[in-house]
């Protein structure tokens, strides 16, 4: 794949920046972090050379400097809100957080659990992280949040709340999720820095929008038709035009906030450090692109992938199409159609020609491969088998599975598990591969072709099962597809 995206660049000059925030303060900074810390797949999709785990690797070079809070709502303990992407309860995912973090040198001084108002969920799980050694701070729901800023930052709200004792001079706040309670517990904390005599500051940083592109750029637009659950909309930051007279650009809920939060710092510092929900910002992302032309394409690639991915949710879910609908206007804003992706029309003529499921890849190359429904094989196995042969330059046509291997897995999916058909998933076919691999070059050959799977798209003509689209997903490959179901089946 071709870069656009300069990752060590941003590296660099990431830290540097956070390294400035921290000096402009006076030496500690509470810096909301937004977004992925790790694993950021969409901005390694958007900016291609960004790495998915570059955030991480930044903070690293500031990890003798810096400690982490992870912020968790109550309200999400107890009614045991799951991530999306993950399908764990966002109370596991902050023990999963405090493991990686600790494991990759980062000290993890607390969790902080916020709008607490005596929730028996929260209470519990405060005794779980003091049985692994994590000390746990209680923030309270504040009437009149965020409007009462003369109650909020007095004794009876953010005063109110647990002091978080900190020891370096960057403290990361992140969290499981959307609504953790992150820049609260930020400001919380200033609150009480200030009446200790401690001299702290807050900063923000989001990947997402890039504020130094421009506002229809197709990494911007790409950051909507991610967030289009969420309802956020990309705008000009009006704050900053009317203090510099600069056109930068941010998202609604910030520029929204943002005299709340003008007004709260005011009132904790005596005068704001900030004139616009830009100048909070540190991200510099937008100054590592180096192939505009690249990040255009990848963007535009992106915003096609998030269309199919919501068009069969919502299709899955019986939605009313609304969220479809909203892709479907962006997409237009991005000049972006099916066509971008060969994969598209690809499957689509392959269905169209069997007269039943098929699905295609495009690789790097230019190859087009396809697959489709067969006795043995659904049409998203099928692909998979064809694009592994065709990297490990195997002939289509060449059987590289035993049938001694295959009998037995059928004959146990139909005479002992009530299955209908023998057709394999993805996950039954690679392990039929890998037992084959044991007796045959060409299997082993083809096994050995997995990790290039990495990155590509593929597209099927109806909505295939959980289990092969989890699979895709594991190998790293990009999966959407049309929001229909195969004939008669629904799940």
């Amino acid at each position: 794949m071709t870069r656009g995206f300069d990752n060590d660049k941003y590296i660099k000059l990431q830290s540097e920046k956070i390294r400035e925030r921290i000096s402009q303060f006076g030496g500690k900074l509470y810096l909301e972090f937004g977004g992925k810390l790790f694993d950021d797949y969409h901005a390694s999709r958007v900016l291609p050379g960004f790495e998915p785990d570059s955030k991480i690797r930044m903070l690293q070079n500031l990890s003798a400097d810096a400690e982490i809070i992870i912020a968790i709502n109550a309200g999400d303990i107890e009614k045991n809100k799951v991530r999306g992407d993950l399908g764990i309860t966002y109370d596991d995912d902050v023990i999963r957080l405090i493991d990686i973090f600790r494991e990759l040198g980062f000290y993890v001084g607390s969790v902080v659990i916020t709008r607490y108002s005596g929730q028996e969920g929260a209470d519990a799980f405060r005794r779980r992280l003091s049985a692994i050694g994590i000390k746990s701070f209680l923030h309270y729901s504040i009437p009149g949040y965020p409007s009462d800023i003369a109650r909020i930052v007095s004794d009876e709200g953010y005063g109110r709340n647990d002091y978080i004792e900190t020891t370096k001079p960057l403290v990361v706040v992140t969290a499981p999720g959307p609504g953790s309670g992150k820049m609260a517990t930020c400001l919380s904390q200033l609150y009480h820095e200030n009446k200790r005599g401690v001299k702290a500051g807050y900063a923000k940083f989001e990947t997402f929008p890039v504020w130094n592109l421009p506002l229809k750029h197709p990494v911007n637009i790409a950051y909507e038709a991610a967030t289009v659950d969420l309802d956020d909309v990309n705008m000009i930051d009006p704050f900053h035009l009317e203090a510099y007279g600069k056109t930068t650009v941010n998202y609604n809920r910030d520029v929204e906030i943002f005299p709340v939060l003008k007004a709260m710092l005011e009132r904790i510092l005596g005068s704001s450090p900030y004139k616009s929900p830009t100048d909070m910002g540190v991200n510099m992302a937008g100054f590592c692109i180096i192939d505009d032309d690249t990040v255009r394409r990848a963007a535009k690639l992106e915003i096609l992938r998030r269309y199919y991915v919501t068009a069969a949710e919502e299709k899955r879910r019986g939605g009313d199409g609304r969220e479809t609908a909203k892709l479907e206007l962006l997409m237009n804003q991005a000049e972006v159609t099916p066509d971008i992706c060969p994969a598209v029309s690809a499957a689509l003529i392959r269905a169209e020609a069997t007269g039943g499921p098929a699905g295609a890849v495009t690789l790097d190359d230019g190859r087009i491969i396809t697959g489709k429904t067969s006795a043995l094989l659904g049409a998203s196995s099928a692909l998979l088998l064809n694009t592994l042969k065709a990297l490990a330059g195997i002939d289509k046509e060449k059987d590289i599975i035993s049938a001694e291997v295959l009998e037995p897995i059928t004959r146990l999916k139909t005479a002992y598990l009530g299955h209908k058909n023998p057709r394999l998933h993805c996950d039954e076919l690679l392990i039929a591969l890998s037992m084959s691999s044991v007796s045959s070059a060409e299997a082993a050959a083809a096994m050995e072709k997995l990790d290039s799977l990495r990155g590509y798209d593929a597209h099927f003509s109806v909505i295939i099962s959980d289990v092969d689209e989890k699979i895709y997903r594991k190998l790293g490959m990009n999966v959407t597809c049309e929001p229909r179901f195969e004939p008669k089946k629904r799940h």
